[in-house]
């Protein structure tokens, strides 16, 4: 399929695609023309990218990730330290969000004795 179709079938833009490929997480060959052409797995390799896309993971941690992405977008566990490293990661953004949260909301709270605490 050429990088058009493939767009319209995952819906994700041209430029994306693009994108991905450079970064090494799509292959594609090329025709006479200089034309891209994908392989009929393509839009599942593109819907397995936005999963990891969506679970927070970089794309550059996506490619070291693909050997070991089965059919069904799941992750063998070869990988699966670098996912647990990821998670910690995030819950630790997460924590410190959460304090800075508590104290913004405690400086509002602060300038403002008469409203009731934001929580």
């Amino acid at each position: 399929m050429k990088i058009g179709e493939l767009a319209t079938a995952t819906g994700v833009s041209v430029r994306l695609l693009r994108y991905y490929e450079e970064q090494g997480l799509l292959a594609s060959s090329r025709l006479d023309s200089g034309h891209r052409r994908y392989d009929d797995s393509a839009p599942d390799v593109v819907r397995r990218i936005r999963s990891l896309l969506d679970a927070g993971l970089p794309t550059r941690v996506i490619r070291d990730l693909q050997p070991c992405v089965r059919q069904d977008g799941t992750v063998a566990a070869c990988k699966l330290e670098t996912l647990q490293e990821h998670l910690r990661g995030l819950d630790d953004r997460i924590s410190a969000l959460s304090e800075t949260r508590t104290s913004l909301a405690g400086l509002i709270s602060a300038a403002r004795p008469d409203e009731p605490a934001l929580v």
